[in-house]
């Protein structure tokens, strides 16, 4: 059997997914956050979430979830408050933590559009499509 080349596509899959991580990781640790903890902001930037929502979007188990938050509330980046129609306990995003949350994102569209920028919309389109069908296979 012979060793996986370093040219194969597999191998430059993995190496642009490990740079991007890596380049998309700078502004959360200059940001003082965690790894992670972007996807804390990320997913409570689309609205007001309660503490067991968040856990299942995000995959983790409610106590590494609370250590967290209580981080992230600490720092004023979340805020315990009602969230929404039945006014359930939850958590938001505070002003500061919606600044950040933004920073973060326009980054990560930055990145995306200096990795992407040469190609045309539906070539875009036709990669994550490609990309998302990797995904599910993997996850088989």
């Amino acid at each position: 059997m012979s060793r996986p080349s370093s040219r194969s596509a597999l191998y430059r899959l993995i190496e642009a997914g490990q740079l991007a991580h890596k380049a998309l990781l700078v502004p959360v640790l200059e940001k003082g956050l965690e790894p992670g903890d972007d996807a804390i902001l990320f997913e409570l930037g689309r609205a007001g979430s309660t503490e067991q929502q968040l856990s299942d979007e995000l995959g983790l188990p409610p106590s590494a979830l609370a250590t967290r938050l209580d981080r992230l509330t600490d720092r004023g980046l979340v805020t315990r408050q009602a969230v929404g129609p039945e006014l359930v306990p939850g958590v938001a995003l505070t002003e500061r933590g919606v600044r950040i949350r933004n920073a973060l994102a326009d980054h990560w569209a930055q990145l995306e559009e200096a990795l992407l920028g040469e190609l045309k919309s539906k070539q875009r389109k036709t990669f994550g499509k490609t990309l998302a069908r990797f995904v599910e296979l993997l996850r088989l």
